[in-house]
């Protein structure tokens, strides 16, 4: 199983503070606490195979331009959401560089079914023998 997840250099990411509006319309806080993270996937120094399987992913959170657009305002300090951003944005890219195992077939193997039908046939004729006298 591939562990191997890329890091991304904190220069590739760019910030953009949004002023969050409350009920009403009115700012809740003057200092604008939510955040925008921008990550583009073809401009990143993360491997080709990855950007590849970043640009095929099916995510509302990707545009058409390869740029990855993460939304974070659950906190009120601003540090504490570019934190979150980025996390979300790390599990997102680790979701993709994790490859699943290979599956065992689920059909059983020719020797494995002979193997089975022959078993049957022995225990049948056991039963049948059951209750009857040898000579």
């Amino acid at each position: 199983m591939n562990r191997y997840v890329p890091d991304i250099p904190p220069s590739e990411v760019e910030f953009t503070a949004i002023r969050a509006q409350g009920a009403g319309g009115q700012n809740v806080n003057k200092v604008s606490s939510a955040v925008h993270l921008r990550f583009d996937i073809r401009a990143s120094s993360l491997p080709e195979h990855l950007k590849e399987r970043l640009l095929r992913l099916n995510d509302q959170r990707i545009t058409r331009e390869g740029i990855i657009v993460i939304k974070a305002q659950t906190h009120r300090s601003q540090e504490k959401n570019r934190e979150e951003a980025m996390q979300r944005l790390l599990e997102m890219v680790a979701s993709i560089a994790v490859v699943p195992a290979v599956r065992r077939p689920t059909k059983p193997t020719r020797g494995s079914q002979q193997r089975r039908l022959e078993g049957k046939a022995v225990r049948g004729r056991v039963k049948a023998m059951r209750g009857k006298v040898m000579d």
